[in-house]
């Protein structure tokens, strides 16, 4: 039997480490070739790293949320043959260190004296004082009725005192009246018998890891390096989301469903040549703007890892029903964790929508380093004047977030005016 190193390989594009995001196996697991071993996280694309040999996992180096160097052991393996360890045989000469160990080895024995000692102190002293904290806040489930005596429990009643939250220590955990005493002594009695209402003092930690920290990363820095100013405009979408349903109700059975999103799409593809510059990528550190005469709309999907921006690429070249169509494949790609690294960068300009949640406006985050980002709000029904007449019309808020190095205000401004105007007049989305 032989020893098997599988080491972090170089996934390309000058990637040097990797965060552990998931182990698959542990120690003691048999694997077979091409089974999954661990799940690691560079930029935005996780990768699964799958076993190239047959074997048994004698240990994994590296907790999750860990970055690990391109070339570092992950996985040791036990396997027929003479396996791959033979390679870093030069290390254990630096191994060979570690004969100090022995004189640190002999300092633990007084110890586990001392450690031995502590207990014996501890059932004389703090016996006692734990069931009497304990009894503060200790409650059974709704359903087990606690067992007192009838004298204990008048005496509750006056001390106002809920059984449902005093542990008995008689038999069967019938309270007794020391539990009483315990449980008043302890500070345990409760303003009121509902546990709704009990004091809750815990405290969870959670590391910030994998895609979550990769979110934080990037919202970070995208604060940090841009300028962000936000502009946000009413629109009356009655005539457009009549057109929507009308389409939807009439469509064939090849063509997918209509949301507002493909019409958004649709719109800015119109308008951009117009407003070149916001269809662009700013590499600040260079001072180049880069402006693309393609049009890669981002499309920020809240999916169960997090936020992940897939793209729709070339969106000049699709007809409404195709931008229907790709938005719904890379966003179920972006959801389930099948979307290529390529589908997950590259874009040029972003939409981010709530839906029905998105409330009455926001101010988005530009997706960096682009430097612009449209996100339209919930469409209501809101009483509007109209002339001398006050009509219920379909309205939106439509809010966008620019970079003011690139965009000044007064372009902005065009730019939402002139979205609006094809948004309201639908119509004019499809006319040459």
């Amino acid at each position: 039997m032989g020893t098997y190193l599988f080491r972090l390989p170089d996934v390309g594009e000058g990637v040097v480490e990797a965060e552990v995001v998931k182990w698959r196996v542990q120690p003691g697991d048999r694997v077979r070739e091409d089974q999954d071993l661990v799940d690691v996280m560079t930029d935005k694309a996780t990768v699964e790293m799958s076993s190239p040999v047959d074997g048994v996992v004698t240990a994994i180096h590296g907790e999750v949320g860990q970055m690990m160097a391109v070339g570092a052991v992950l996985v040791e393996l036990e396997v027929e043959g003479a396996g791959n360890a033979d390679a870093a045989r030069p290390a254990p000469k630096a191994e060979a260190q570690p004969e100090p160990k022995p004189e640190p080895k002999p300092e633990p024995k007084p110890e586990p004296v001392k450690i031995e000692a502590k207990p014996a102190r501890q059932p004389v002293a703090q016996p006692k004082p734990r069931p009497v904290k304990a009894a503060a806040f200790a409650t059974r489930l709704a359903e087990d009725a606690p067992l007192a005596a009838p004298a204990t429990r008048r005496r509750a009643h006056e001390l106002g005192i809920p059984l449902q939250y005093v542990p008995g220590t008689g038999p069967g955990g019938r309270i007794t009246p020391e539990d009483l005493d315990a449980y008043i002594t302890g500070g345990g009695a409760l303003p009121t018998g509902d546990a709704r209402y009990a004091a809750r003092d815990g405290v969870e930690e959670t590391r910030v890891i994998g895609l979550r920290r990769k979110i934080a990363e990037k919202m970070q820095e995208s604060k940090r390096r841009i300028p962000h100013f936000t502009y946000v405009e009413e629109c009356d979408l009655t005539e457009l989301e009549a057109l929507r349903q009308d389409l939807n109700e009439n469509k064939r059975d090849d063509q997918p469903k209509l949301t507002l999103l493909p019409f958004f799409m649709r719109a800015v593809v119109r308008m951009l040549p117009e407003f070149p510059h916001i269809n662009s990528r700013y590499d600040d550190d260079a001072g180049v703007l880069h402006t693309y005469e393609g049009v890669h709309i981002g499309i920020a999907t809240q999916t169960p890892n997090g936020l992940i921006v897939p793209v729709v690429r070339h969106a000049e070249t699709r007809d409404l029903w195709d931008c229907a169509a790709e938005l719904a494949r890379v966003s179920k790609a972006a959801r389930d964790g099948s979307a290529a690294r390529d589908e997950l960068s590259g874009s040029t300009l972003t939409l981010t929508s709530l839906g029905p949640l998105g409330g009455i406006a926001a101010t988005p985050v530009i997706n960096h380093p682009e430097v612009a980002i449209i996100g339209p709000n919930k469409l209501v029904e809101r009483p509007v004047v109209n002339g001398s007449f006050v009509t219920v019309r379909k309205m939106m808020n439509l809010s966008s977030s620019f970079d003011h190095r690139i965009v000044d205000g007064y372009d902005a401004a065009r730019f939402i005016q002139r979205l609006k105007r094809l948004l309201e007049h639908p119509a004019l989305i499809f006319m040459d």
